[in-house]
Parts: structure tokens; sequence; C-alpha cells
């Protein structure tokens, strides 16, 4: 699939905002690169595994309560993977060195979702919604103080 220009150019100027940010990829929420700037990275690898990742975030934020997924942080020994949603079918997958600001790192990169996904989702007809693909929410469930287990444990106590 050929890059969207206007996607492109927006993971540029990402780039160049946000110093020790070292790559910006756009993906479907299916897996399939929209956009990359990702030197040194395979790009249809990074937007397989940012699909399955983004499963598994939604599926927490879903069965916490949490409400609709907006971002995903994780930070490795080196540094950070930061995913955003991007509209309704695409999320913005960031990579970042350790001493980047975090805190400017999700500034940018809640913007640039935005409009990334302002830009997809203008284009694309009423696709189904990140969030449609979700089954529906149960009722919420209260759970009743549980017993003390007996255990076999022995003591010092015990002959």
């Amino acid at each position: 699939m050929a890059a969207e220009p206007e996607i492109l150019d927006e993971l540029r100027r990402l780039r160049s905002r946000v110093p020790y940010l070292t790559g910006a990829l756009a993906a479907s929420v299916d897996g399939l690169v929209l956009a990359q700037d990702t030197p040194g990275v395979e790009p249809d690898g990074m937007a397989a595994l940012t699909a399955a990742a983004l499963g598994v975030a939604m599926r927490l934020t879903d069965a916490t309560g949490q409400g609709d997924f907006r971002e995903l942080t994780v930070r490795g020994a080196y540094g950070y993977v930061a995913t955003y949603a991007a509209g309704r079918s695409a999320v913005l997958t960031l990579l970042a060195q350790d001493r980047v600001n975090v805190g400017r790192l999700h500034l940018e990169g809640r913007r640039a979702g935005t409009r990334i996904g302002e830009f997809l989702d203008s284009r694309a007809p009423a696709e189904t919604p990140v969030t449609a693909a979700k089954p529906a929410r149960a009722p919420t469930r209260t759970r009743a103080a549980r017993s003390p287990r007996p255990t076999n444990a022995r003591t010092s106590t015990d002959s």
C-alpha cells in the first residue's frame, strides 16, 4: 500500500518536533502499514505487533471499565514504544530513546494521532469504528468478600 503523503508529512514533522524520537509509524488497526518513518526497524513487523498490542490494550481497558482505547506506553531498557489512537481505524506508534521527554512525547503523539485520525476519517465513509469491534460491555459485577481458606501448612510449633 502506498503511503499517504499527508500522513508521511505528519510523521516527519513529528520527528522534527520531538527530540530523541527515533521512529514513527501509522498503521490500520488490523496491522497494515499506512505510512512509516522507521529507520532500522522493519515496518510490517512493527505494524503487526502494534495491532496485537492494540487488541490486548482494548480488551484490558474494556475489562477494567476504563473506556475506549486512547494510548499504550511501553518502556524498555533503551527507550519507549508509545501507541496512540488515530481516528476510527488507525493507530500511531512512536519509538523513542530512553532520554526522551515523556510528557512531550505524549503531547505531540496525541496531537499527531488526532490529526492523522481526522485525515483518515474524512476520507473513509462511515467505516466500522475501532470501538464498535469490541464486545458489548458486561454489567458491573460486585464480589463478595472471600472467607479465609484453610491450609495444610505446618508451623514450627506443630509436631
